[in-house]
């Protein structure tokens, strides 16, 4: 599979510093296409990722990165790409490590690939490392697969994985409730080493006590219900 059959997709809230330099990096890679799905910015965000060279498709208000990742999912679906590559639109993750989910792939056949911060922390901080292993641990014991960095936002799909493993969920629980879905589905789930890049002064759209409760909801549901 080449890149140039493959989609970006970045969803992207308030991001007006970063999405500019984000997408002029991802360009040399030749991508299928670069969709920016604007989670109702309240900055120049849309405008900058359009003017970039980015599609751009515009929430009306914040609706969460699961509702912003599910029209995403659709829009790919209809365009037909073979797979989807999700990166976030922060700055952490670095656009020239998309080759390593597509070289993964041709080894692998694996559809589902999930990038991995933890073998190097060095820079972490200490919240995001416990939270890394906290949710490697539930995940494991829900479905007895091993990813050692299950929020991480820089993903691989194959488009016809997708239908199968979209979430109801709206929020950051949506990346979590996937592979579940995923893994009790039967369809592959695998890892990719990334770099661990953390900024000064970034600001994370993570609402703690918010998510947190959205994650206990679908930890329960798929703990009792069939």
């Amino acid at each position: 599979m080449l890149i140039n059959q493959s989609g970006i997709l970045i969803c992207a809230y308030n991001e007006e510093a970063q999405i500019d330099f984000l997408i002029r990096k991802i360009l040399p890679h030749n991508p299928s296409e670069i969709v920016v799905i604007d989670d109702g910015s309240m900055d120049n965000t849309a405008v900058l990722a359009q003017q970039a060279g980015a599609t751009v498709l515009r929430n009306r208000k914040n609706l969460g990165k699961g509702s912003s990742l599910k029209r995403g999912f659709k829009y790919f679906i209809n365009k037909k790409v073979k797979s989807v590559i999700v990166l976030d639109a922060d700055g952490q993750h670095d656009p020239n490590e998309i080759q390593n989910f597509i070289d993964t792939y041709e080894r692998t056949g694996i559809p589902i690939l999930i990038g991995n911060r933890m073998a190097d922390t060095k820079g972490m901080p200490s919240i995001r490392k416990f939270t890394n292993t906290f949710m490697s641990f539930v995940l494991n014991r829900l479905t007895k697969i091993y990813i050692p960095d299950p929020p991480c936002g820089f993903r691989f799909y194959t488009i016809d994985v997708l239908p199968f493993i979209t979430s109801r969920e709206q929020r950051f629980a949506f990346e979590f409730d996937v592979l579940i879905m995923a893994a009790k589905r039967k369809i592959r789930i695998d890892s990719v080493k990334i770099s661990t890049i953390y900024k000064n002064k970034q600001v994370s759209h993570v609402a703690p006590f918010r998510d947190s409760w959205l994650f206990t909801k679908v930890v329960w549901r798929h703990l009792f219900n069939k």
